[in-house]
């Protein structure tokens, strides 16, 4: 019988946390596992768990980022699928089991996602167009930004023994490096279904923190050329996406007058222009 680890990382999120937990318990396929890694946080997140939620695993570990907690929960984790929620969205009550009945229509896939519901600062609003979510290969779609939301995903532990855990090194963007390691190999099934909320507008939030985020998956893209796995036409797109985002970046900083961007990624558009 298939069964699921449900993984949420969690800084400072005693605030929202129950809306998450509550959404995972609520579902109409339980998971067989729900792990929360608390990445060093100083709020009342423990005593939430131990007091509320006493179903739920709970590790601790110093503050080492979001990436460093998701490995910790995927090295722990004893299910099959590993299915991801950031401590900040919610599910909707048949996201597992709709997700699960589609896995095992089309067994051949090992990822799937879902689109979602967006809400800002607690009003509803629209995608952009540039946000819309689809399946199979998508690896091009993925380039521009992040192409699949982690709170949708469900993955088969086993992409991970392939092509490696979360990075790291990344404070952000983490998710946008694994989507380009995992659909540079694979495709990945999507369900058209509305399967999350998805909330932001808040000030912590990791895309708030950081500025110039897109010099982390200038990193990310980086590394997935270098790698040279890519077949012709996806290396060829990834080339121009770096270029395009290096020169997005690099004129950002001259603005800003950031002396350590340039220095860092000056070197790299010269030799992505050769």
């Amino acid at each position: 019988m298939t069964s699921v680890s449900v993984i949420i990382p969690s800084y400072n999120r005693a605030h929202t946390l129950p809306r998450a937990l509550d959404s995972v318990l609520a579902q109409t396929r339980r998971a067989d596992e729900i792990i929360l890694v608390d990445d060093g946080s100083t709020d009342e997140t423990e005593q939430l768990i131990k007091q509320n939620y006493p179903e739920v695993s709970y590790l601790k570990q110093e503050n080492r980022g979001v990436s460093a907690a998701r490995n910790q929960a995927i090295k722990q984790a004893r299910g099959d699928w590993f299915a991801l929620l950031d401590s900040d969205d919610a599910w909707l009550p048949e996201k597992l089991e709709k997700q699960l009945s589609l896995l095992a229509q089309q067994p051949e896939f090992k990822l799937i996602h879902s689109d979602e519901i967006w809400v800002r600062n607690g009003v509803r609003v629209n995608q952009m167009k540039k946000h819309a979510k689809t399946g199979g290969q998508i690896f091009q779609q993925c380039l521009p930004l992040c192409a699949i939301s982690p709170s949708a995903a469900v993955i088969h532990r086993e992409l991970f023994g392939e092509i490696g855990l979360f990075d790291e090194t990344l404070p952000a963007c983490e998710d946008y490096d694994l989507w380009l390691r995992i659909t540079a190999r694979y495709p990945v099934l999507y369900c058209e279904d509305a399967l999350i909320l998805k909330y932001g507008g808040h000030d912590d939030q990791l895309s708030q923190q950081h500025w110039g985020m897109d010099r982390f998956r200038i990193r990310a893209l980086s590394k997935c050329i270098a790698q040279g796995r890519l077949g012709e036409q996806d290396h060829l797109a990834a080339e121009r996406m770096l270029q395009r985002k290096l020169r997005i970046l690099l004129k950002g900083a001259e603005k800003h007058n950031n002396r350590e961007i340039i220095e860092e990624f000056s070197p790299l558009y010269r030799t992505s222009t050769d």
